[in-house]
């Protein structure tokens, strides 16, 4: 189980404990974190789990894959550290993870 912190666009932030094989955005829906729609429910079909990883932690998660690539650029101010919160799965490796919302989700 890892703690991540989710910083919302108005900088108001959550601490939660998402358990390991859940994925970064399972842990903000299950916890009702605000600014992660996840429209598609994880099938990496949309951009609505959009988030920006922490530079800190960019280097420390898996590489995106293309579709992931494609996807980002749909979604609302990308940047070098946009990441899809359904691709990123949680372990212990994890644990202090930081990523922040865009202001909204395409």
């Amino acid at each position: 189980m890892a703690k991540i912190t989710y910083i919302e666009n108005n900088k108001e932030e959550h601490v939660v404990e998402v358990p390991n094989g859940n994925t970064v955005m399972e842990g903000a829906v299950q916890n009702n974190i605000p600014g992660i729609d996840a429209d598609c429910g994880g099938a990496m079909a949309c951009a609505t789990c959009h988030i920006y990883v922490d530079e800190k932690w960019y280097d420390k998660i898996k590489k995106k894959e293309d579709g992931e690539e494609d996807m980002i650029d749909m979604a609302f101010e990308p940047n070098k550290f946009s990441r899809l919160s359904c691709q990123i799965t949680v372990s212990d490796d994890l644990d202090g993870l930081i990523v922040r919302m865009p202001s909204k989700q395409s």
